[in-house]
């Protein structure tokens, strides 16, 4: 069950709407009557797809790989030199 309350509501009387979500129900805050954010119980929310999945281990890889510059090379001593 979704309940919309407003931003002065839930500064005055946040632990009860924390015991809402708690219960599983979502707590929609609102600002001069427009929805701004959404509390939910962490049990709700939603774990990676297979294809996000698939793309975070990719993106691992490439990260340990490296990246190649393709530039001139040159020692430390060098970059200190100049």
């Amino acid at each position: 069950m979704q309940h919309l309350i407003s931003l002065r509501e839930v500064n005055q009387h946040l632990s009860q709407y924390i015991n809402i979500v708690e219960k599983g129900n979502e707590v929609i805050i609102t600002r001069r009557g427009k929805p701004i954010a959404k509390m939910v119980p962490l049990s709700s929310m939603s774990t990676l797809t297979p294809q996000q999945e698939e793309g975070r281990k990719r993106l691992q890889a490439l990260m340990k790989q490296g990246l190649s510059l393709k530039g001139e090379s040159f020692k430390r001593e060098q970059l200190h030199e100049r």
